[in-house]
Formats: structure tokens, C-alpha cells, sequence
């Protein structure tokens, strides 16, 4: 692809840090449905649900890896949290990909551009075409390098939904508010413990969660209420 779209190629490959041997699966990724309607042109919704699929494997691969002593059920969550619409958002500010998504007008004049759920489909979409151009190391690779300190986030616990401000939220609309937390147990080794919370409110027991640090055991609390409580 040359003239003035392909060094519009050019631009996007080197801010986001990849070469494509193919670059219509470049410009395929970057397409939203609105633009393709416009131009009669293929959406990148098949690459975004090819990069969906991708993300996971890719994601689950490395913290399975890296956590040999993390359950299950824990693994889940940092996927959940890593691959959630808003952390693809986040990550996508660090190479600007929203500028280069193929917009139609409507799209671009109601906000779309800035919108977490096109930004976060364009990404998965971009991935899906590195992995279909350069195969499966090198999408790894590139994600990898992108998302390694979100990785190192939510590992740590500092990147989970606030399910503690939710709860919070949906009490208030109803006659209880007050919530409180505390330790009910903690076991294991130093380099290894686990910790268990009660959420309390009113200061009535309500549920209890476990985490790797009481951050972590606090947010399952208030995560397993929500769900009692259908939110």
C-alpha cells in the first residue's frame, strides 16, 4: 500500500511498534463498522473477535506462568481485570491508537474516537492482525511489552474494579450505608499468606473474601456482596 494512505500505515506501524509485511490487515484492523459502512469496506469485527481469543490465551499463558502458586480462581480474576474494555482502553492511550481509527462522520462528530468500547475493539483488532502477519510469538511479544506493568498492577492488587465503592454506592440507595471490613484469618508463610475479610454491614456479617494481601480479600468481600445483593 502506497501514496498518502500507506504513509498513514507508515505512521501507525511506528507508533505501535510493529512492521507488517501485510499492512490491509493493519488498515482492515483499524476500521470501525461505521467507516466501513461508509466506504463499503470490511469492518474489523472479525480481527476484533480473532484478538479476543488471542488476548486470553496470550494473557492466561503468561500469569500461569508466572504464578505457579496462584489457584485458579484468582488467575481468572487478573485475566478478567487485565483484559476488561476499560484496561484495553487504558492501554491503547500508550501508543494513541484512538487517532488512527477509521471513523464514519456520525461516529466521529457523538465522541466515538474517545469511546472505551471502539478503542478497546480496535485494539484486539490490531493484535489479531500482528498475530495473523507475524504469528503467534510475535503477537506475544508486542502485547507482552504493552501490558507488563498492568500485569505488575494487578498482581500487586492496585488494579482491580473498585467493587469497595461499589458496594458503598448501591447500599446508599437503599437504607444501610455504613460498611466496615475486617481480618478474619491469615495464613501461610511470610512470602506466602493469604488473607480472609468479612465485609460488614450496619455492623452486621454479611460475606467474606480471600485474597494475597487485605487489599485483595476486601475487594472479594465486597465483590461476593454485590452479587448477593444482585448488582
Amino acid at each position: 500500500m502506497y501514496g498518502e494512505r500507506g504513509k498513514i500505515m507508515k505512521n501507525v506501524e511506528e507508533r505501535i511498534g510493529y512492521t507488517f509485511k501485510n499492512t490491509r490487515l493493519l488498515e482492515n484492523a483499524l476500521t470501525h463498522s461505521s467507516y466501513a459502512n461508509e466506504s463499503k469496506k470490511e469492518s474489523n469485527e472479525r480481527l476484533e473477535f480473532l484478538g479476543d481469543s488471542v488476548l486470553s490465551v496470550i494473557i492466561s499463558d503468561y500469569i500461569y506462568r508466572r504464578l505457579p502458586d496462584v489457584a485458579e480462581g484468582w488467575l481468572s480474576k487478573y485475566r478478567a481485570t487485565l483484559v476488561c474494555e476499560q484496561s484495553l482502553y487504558e492501554i491503547s492511550k500508550k501508543i494513541s491508537l484512538s487517532k488512527f481509527i477509521l471513523l464514519g462522520r456520525g461516529e466521529e462528530m457523538t465522541g466515538g474516537r474517545e469511546r472505551p468500547s471502539i478503542v478497546s475493539d480496535a485494539f484486539e483488532a490490531v493484535l489479531a492482525a500482528i498475530y495473523l502477519d507475524g504469528g503467534i510469538e510475535t503477537a506475544r511479544k508486542w502485547v507482552i511489552n504493552l501490558m507488563r506493568d498492568a500485569i505488575d498492577d494487578v498482581v500487586r492488587g492496585h488494579r482491580y474494579n473498585d467493587y469497595k465503592t461499589m458496594l458503598q454506592e448501591a447500599l446508599q440507595k437503599g437504607t444501610k450505608g455504613k460498611v466496615t471490613y475486617r481480618t478474619v484469618a491469615e495464613t501461610g508463610q511470610d512470602h506466602n499468606k493469604m488473607f480472609e475479610v468479612e465485609v460488614l454491614v450496619d455492623d452486621v456479617p454479611r460475606n467474606r473474601g480471600k485474597g494475597r494481601n487485605k487489599k485483595e480479600a476486601e475487594q472479594d468481600a465486597a465483590h461476593t456482596a454485590l452479587r448477593n445483593i444482585g448488582k
